[in-house]
């Protein structure tokens, strides 16, 4: 685990696919399940691919939250991101989400990806204040109750990693 950073009191860590320990994987399989039911999500199998980056809120030695993106080229895709039911309303999300964009303006990312519930306002809300805006929406994507994907995105200059200002391309309905 390497590149601390503060959140309420809880430290979060880039985990590296090499230096991941079962005890946390085994923890963010939980914290997954628990927040979104998916049961075939696999910490390890994730980790596998070169291009995916893994962040970890964590207290003491307890996983309270995660956050899972690809990085492919001069993108970021935000695959997942999670905290453990007990945990919430901690800004652990919001200190997820700032370290992986500050990894993102180091490795000068051009674009930050991510898709969204519709329902999910508090996350929607995170995303416009970190910058993001509406790109798109995925009509039906989750396929657990057919709920659409809201899609944000959030440009940064590669130079010198500032967020690009923008605006939504879709206007949706909360």
């Amino acid at each position: 685990m390497t590149r601390e950073a503060k959140a309420s009191s809880a430290s979060v860590l880039q985990l590296a696919a090499d230096a991941a320990d079962g005890v946390t994987l085994d923890e963010i399989d939980a914290i997954a399940s628990a927040a979104f039911g998916l049961s075939q999500f696999s910490a390890r199998e994730e980790l596998r691919r070169p291009w995916t980056r893994c962040w970890v809120a964590r207290e003491g030695q307890r996983a309270l939250a995660f956050l899972i993106a690809w990085h492919v080229v001069d993108e970021l895709h935000v695959l997942n991101i999670a905290t453990c039911p007990t945990a919430l309303r901690r800004g652990l999300a919001t200190a997820l989400m700032s370290r992986s964009l500050e990894y993102a303006r180091q490795e000068r990312v051009r674009l930050v990806l991510l898709e969204v519930r519709r329902s999910n306002r508090a996350a929607i809300g995170l995303y416009r204040k970190l910058g993001f805006t509406v790109t798109g929406v995925r009509p039906r994507y989750y396929s657990d109750n057919d709920e659409d994907a809201v899609e944000m995105a959030l440009a940064l200059d590669p130079e010198t990693g500032a967020a690009q200002p923008g605006r939504d391309e879709v206007h949706i309905e909360l």
